[in-house]
């Protein structure tokens, strides 16, 4: 019952910021993105619950699509950490502003890592190649997240402070090229250590952002230790390397957990 009762649980949440925001700004276009989003998210996990394998892939299309296509190309928003900086810069609590409050910055304290398992659309397509579960060791090059993260802010304020014109142009075209270099850069890296998420482990800038407020995330993967095995399946297949026998939340790489639930459909005794 208690699963069954998640789905409706995830889609109230993000009902709830939907009304909120659509009220509070006076703009219902916020009510249809978050509702749209909660929708996605609430189908993929009923789909789940009902043990359809493919569920995190469809919602990871739903949500990740739309954010690129839709609010990307078609509505000229840059989705990425550029387009945060700008719109935090000029003051306007609006687009990719609100969507890194909800998404990366204060809904992690709920979901954790749940925007790169389900909605990031550079992780959407990562996930297609052929290197789902890590074939070699997870490297110590996590310090070159913080440069990517440092550079993004720097190219932003060098806009202002230089107060080129028609910023708004270069905005979309640093959207169009961000995500070329995003996707070359990740598809290189999953060949090169041969594994899908060596983008997001070591270079992704957001994650700069998601990873401090997720220690504190409300939905957590557990292990029951009476029903666990220790046969080591669960840490097998995690694309992120975790240790999800550990309950505490200073377990191996615990910030790290894109809630994919790989180790849960693979764990024998249902212990996860």
């Amino acid at each position: 019952m208690k699963k069954n009762f998640l789905p409706l649980i995830m889609l109230a949440v993000f009902e709830a910021v939907a009304v909120t925001l659509w009220l509070t700004k006076d703009n219902i276009f916020y009510l249809f993105n978050f509702s749209y989003i909660g929708l996605s998210i609430s189908l993929g996990v009923f789909l789940f619950i009902k043990k359809y394998k493919h569920a995190r892939r469809i919602v990871q299309l739903l949500v990740g699509l739309y954010m690129l296509i839709y609010l990307g190309l078609f509505c000229n928003e840059n989705m990425q950490i550029e387009g945060f900086w700008y719109y935090l810069f000029t003051g306007v609590f609006e687009a990719a502003t609100i969507h890194y409050a909800v998404a990366k910055i204060f809904g992690p304290l709920i979901f954790g890592r749940g925007w790169c398992g389900y909605a990031c659309w550079t992780a959407m397509v990562l996930d297609f190649l052929p290197y789902k579960i890590p074939e070699k060791p997870r490297k110590k090059l996590g310090f070159i997240r913080y440069i990517t993260f440092a550079l993004s802010l720097i190219f932003v304020l060098a806009l202002f402070l230089s107060k080129v014109g028609n910023i708004e142009r270069i905005m979309f075209l640093a959207f169009i090229i961000g995500n070329i270099v995003y996707y070359a850069a990740g598809i290189a890296m999953a060949y090169a250590f041969k594994d899908n998420r060596a983008f997001c482990k070591y270079v992704c800038p957001v994650t700069v952002f998601l990873k401090p407020m997720s220690y504190f995330s409300l939905f957590r993967i557990r292990c029951d230790k009476e029903k666990c095995i220790s046969c080591g399946k669960c840490k097998k297949v995690c694309p992120m390397d975790v240790d999800v026998t550990d309950n505490s939340r200073k377990r191996k790489n615990a910030t790290e957990c894109i809630l994919c639930m790989e180790c849960v459909k693979n764990c024998p005794k249902d212990a996860l």
